[in-house]
């Protein structure tokens, strides 16, 4: 009876240990997502948060503190995009209307329809998410 409690017992603080190895990893883990968020690195922010929440699916407290770093992560990713695409976007608009063939300038004409949708795209993403935030 005394050896099946100790058992009982020893089976007890084995599983408690792991717990708490599970937890150290998951700080770990949300310590490099936040070294690479303070890089810049915002896709590489994302992609690690995805795994912290698919390996450590218990880690409620540290979950809820990476939903802050995804969203500032989207953020700062589309601004990133909003800037590049709106570079890109000048830069079309200016060949437009310098062109002077009716060709070159309807297929100037689609680049920037593309390019105007990606940058509405990425303006509503920025919008969505910040009203999340609030």
């Amino acid at each position: 009876m005394k050896t099946n409690i100790a058992i009982v017992a020893m089976a007890l603080l084995t599983l408690a240990s792991c717990g708490n190895q599970e937890e150290d990893k998951a700080q770990s883990l949300y310590s490099e997502i936040e070294n690479l968020y303070q890089a810049g690195n915002y896709q590489a922010t994302l992609d690690s948060i995805k795994v912290l929440r698919e390996k450590y699916p218990k880690a409620i407290e540290l979950r809820k503190k990476s939903l802050t770093l995804w969203q500032d992560a989207n953020i700062k990713l589309a601004q990133q995009d909003i800037a590049v695409t709106d570079s890109a976007l000048q830069v079309v608009i200016a060949q437009m209307n310098a062109a002077t063939d009716i060709a070159t300038r309807n297929q100037l004409r689609l680049k920037r329809d593309s390019l105007q949708v990606r940058y509405d795209t990425q303006c509503a993403i920025v919008r969505a998410v910040r009203m999340k935030q609030k």
